[in-house]
């Protein structure tokens, strides 16, 4: 006859009861603490390298894609106004597209354009490391933004009273600023845009040194393709500013056959 056996309380002993098992459940309950305490460790050691590959990624982006820069002045409103941030576009460069003309544009100084201006912040150590990685705009690169006017190839003059003419055809340009004229305070040409260069002018047109004021610089007043960062496509701060830079439809309108030679971002 089969018996049962039972503890000393009286309760039938199960597979759990077996000697040793008790050693085993502590055993294993040591084990997963211990297992916890190695993730908790293998993810900060983690971290550092996590944290690099995020800043890798943020400089390459800086570098070939997009890059964010600082708006210190008054020269393209309303377009944008000052403190406004905007994202240039640096990757279109590097497969051998120049700008077109209405796009805005951030270029390097192209011959001491910033001298005189008002004095540049001077940015501190996280600053300057932010900067570097992309993720603030630069407060110490030489860079200014402008609108492209004309191309290589064009001919582009405005005479006092009168529209901004590019190859011989008025542009309607509803971006300038309330109250200005097109180039009253400075007109100038005809000129020819050379090979290579842009020719460009703030929205603000009483309150912009654009190519208009730089005749007699080493290039004219133009502005070599090389010194081009990029084309400004979207001021993504403040929020409530938020909006996307388009081409004006007055450059879409036909032109002369002259640029036919044409192939297809602080911020001053």
């Amino acid at each position: 006859m089969r018996q049962s056996v039972h503890d000393p309380g009286g309760k039938p002993a199960g597979p759990d009861d077996q000697p040793g098992s008790e050693e085993r459940t502590a055993d294993g309950a040591d084990r997963s603490v211990q297992g916890a305490g190695k993730k908790r460790r293998s993810f900060w050691r983690e971290l550092p390298f996590l944290i690099g590959i995020a800043l890798l990624l943020a400089l390459l982006i800086k570098t070939f894609l997009v890059q964010a820069f600082s708006i210190p002045s008054d020269s393209m409103q309303n377009t944008l106004q000052r403190g406004d941030r905007v994202l240039v576009d640096k990757l279109t460069p590097w497969f051998g597209s120049e700008p077109e003309r209405g796009e805005v544009v951030v270029f390097r100084d192209p011959d001491r354009w910033l001298e005189g201006g008002p004095p540049m912040p001077d940015p501190n150590v996280v600053q300057k490391f932010l900067s570097f990685v992309g993720l603030m705009p630069s407060a110490e690169e030489k860079n200014l933004i402008k609108r492209t006017i004309a191309v290589a190839g064009d001919t582009v003059e405005c005479k006092k009273g009168g529209p901004v003419k590019v190859n011989g055809k008025a542009l309607s340009e509803p971006y300038i600023f309330a109250g200005d004229t097109p180039c009253d305070d400075h007109p100038f040409g005809p000129v020819k845009v050379p090979e290579g260069k842009i020719w460009v002018m703030g929205d603000h047109r009483q309150n912009s040194l654009d190519s208009r004021y730089h005749a007699k610089d080493a290039n004219g007043g133009f502005v070599p393709v090389d010194k081009v960062v990029g084309r400004a496509v979207i001021v993504a701060w403040p929020i409530n500013r938020w909006a996307t830079l388009p081409v004006p439809d007055t450059f879409g309108q036909p032109q002369s056959s002259a640029s036919a030679v044409i192939a297809p971002v602080g911020v001053g």
